[in-house]
Formats: structure tokens, C-alpha cells, sequence
């Protein structure tokens, strides 16, 4: 005897299981085993650099106009 798989919209009513070994984790706890991990470390270091180097950059050539006659 085959059964017929759930559709999505049934499964959306059926409770969440429970695991009989494990208590349930906090928030907190499953939180703190992402918190060490970043995909991208240095990343807004390198994003607020590149910033002040345009700023700087801007602030060089704020007076400087390539073409005199359109200024």
C-alpha cells in the first residue's frame, strides 16, 4: 500500500515534533552557537575605509574643475 505525500498546506497545520532526548534550546542558546561565525569578517571595516577614502578624495578635488570654461 503506497500513501500520497502531504501537500505544503497540510503540513502547515501538523505540530511541530518533539524530540524524546533532548530538552528544547533557549533563543539565547541557539543564538550564541551562530554568533562566532561571520561569512564576511572585516567587512564593514573595509566598507567604512573605502568610504573615508572617497571623502578624502572628494574633499581633494572639491575646488579642481577639468574644464575651466563649464565652471
Amino acid at each position: 500500500m503506497k500513501t500520497e505525500p502531504l501537500s505544503y498546506e497540510a503540513m502547515l497545520d501538523m505540530p511541530r515534533p518533539q524530540s524524546r532526548r533532548h530538552a528544547p534550546m533557549s533563543r539565547a542558546a541557539r543564538a550564541a552557537q551562530f554568533s562566532p561565525f561571520a561569512a564576511l569578517s572585516g567587512y564593514d571595516e573595509m566598507i567604512e575605509e573605502s568610504l573615508k577614502e572617497w571623502q578624502d578624495r572628494e574633499r581633494e578635488l572639491d575646488g579642481y574643475c577639468d574644464m575651466p570654461s563649464h565652471c
